[in-house]
């Protein structure tokens, strides 16, 4: 379509793919906490024939241009899984990034709107690049911090433009800093103390000889634990296989933690290298020196910042003394780990502003919120 003198086109071509996802480079190239992300690795995650995720994906790609120059882009997709679960109507949007123009983002989400609508859809909800289970929502507050690794970034302009083309805030989403390298508050001191000392329970790594096996336990846990939260879409076995084949350079056996009631299986944590920190220099590409920085980077020197993306209790655990000891647990257990190898901050995100028990726990053990995303959404009438 045309607005203004502008063209948004689909993405047809590897070219235009390879534009698509070097323009945040040049847009955010005078934001300091911008970090570019790898060029390669985001042509890999989105082609279907790697990334399990895009099988029940249908996304169309557009770019914006002023002439032949990219000024912005998005994405417009339906989620069969989404819909099956919640049956709720809903189209997302995604990869939002623009200039600071009215004119620009208009003609952007108005091509997202008119796509959705053409697939039957209701309404139009996001930013989801392009799942609840990727990296989702619109940084609104922590704009001086760099992104970690599987989190967004944006300017203060995104949220302005598009509530003024009428999108409405749905739900927000809270991200954390912890202190790892910190000893625990004294309230939490004595609830940790607590949940060691509590019987039948029991926290191990994860048994990297079973690796696989114990990934489809943790994407169980996670299923289980996560069922009742806003959104909630659930991992199966190949999405959780093909994050496990990413991940395993990255991560050793005390990366995780499980937790284990009277020997079942009943909670987990999954911690991750910030690996935003190894590559925020390289602008986005790893020839010809790049590989090298970044192996020496994640392999030698190591990074000091972590993420901690997924921790979760079984719900029939969650209630009581119990399921806050679990919880405290695998917490305990990752950061006692990362503290001896000198890590020094973590990121514990993203939590539901909603989920009043999960951010009561992370306050008590000294997690500051110093980000929050936000999902808006749209009716497509």
């Amino acid at each position: 379509m045309g607005v203004s003198g502008l063209r948004v086109v689909p993405v047809e071509s590897r070219r235009d793919l390879r534009r698509f996802f070097d323009l945040p480079r040049r847009l955010h190239a005078d934001d300091p906490a911008f970090v570019p992300p790898l060029l390669w690795e985001r042509l890999r995650h989105v082609d279907p024939q790697h990334n399990p995720f895009f099988r029940h994906i249908d996304i169309t790609f557009y770019l914006a241009l002023r002439g032949d120059e990219p000024v912005g882009r998005i994405s417009a997709q339906r989620d069969r899984k989404h819909l099956a679960r919640h049956r709720d109507g809903a189209g997302f949007f995604g990869f939002l990034d623009a200039v600071d123009d009215g004119d620009v983002f208009a003609a952007l989400l108005t091509t997202a709107e008119e796509d959705l609508r053409r697939r039957g859809l209701e309404r139009i909800r996001g930013p989801f690049d392009p799942s609840i289970n990727d990296t989702c929502g619109l940084l609104i507050e922590g704009f001086e911090h760099p992104p970690v690794m599987m989190m967004g970034h944006a300017r203060p302009w995104y949220r302005r433009r598009l509530e003024a083309l009428g999108y409405r805030p749905v739900v927000d989403l809270i991200a954390y800093d912890f202190d790892v390298a910190g000893d625990w508050p004294p309230a939490a001191r004595r609830l940790v103390a607590r949940a060691r000392r509590m019987p039948g329970l029991r926290f191990r790594p994860l048994d990297m000889r079973r690796y696989e096996a114990e990934l489809d336990l943790i994407c169980d846990i996670f299923n289980d634990a996560w069922a009742d939260n806003w959104g909630f879409v659930p991992f199966d076995r190949e999405e959780a296989r093909y994050l496990g084949r990413t991940i395993r350079p990255l991560v050793s056996a005390d990366c995780f933690a499980i937790g284990e009631v009277e020997g079942e299986p009943a909670a987990m944590a999954v911690t991750l290298p910030d690996v935003n920190e190894a590559i925020r220099d390289l602008g986005g590409r790893l020839w010809p020196l790049g590989w090298a920085r970044l192996l020496w980077r994640l392999k030698v020197r190591g990074v000091r910042r972590w993420r901690m993306p997924l921790m979760g209790v079984r719900r029939r655990f969650q209630r009581g003394a119990r399921g806050g000891a679990l919880a405290l647990g695998v917490i305990d257990r990752v950061k006692a780990y990362h503290q001896a190898r000198g890590v020094q901050r973590a990121e514990l995100s993203w939590v539901l502003e909603s989920n009043r028990p999960v951010r009561a726990l992370i306050e008590t053990v000294g997690g500051i919120p110093y980000k929050r995303y936000r999902i808006y959404e749209k009716e497509l009438a």
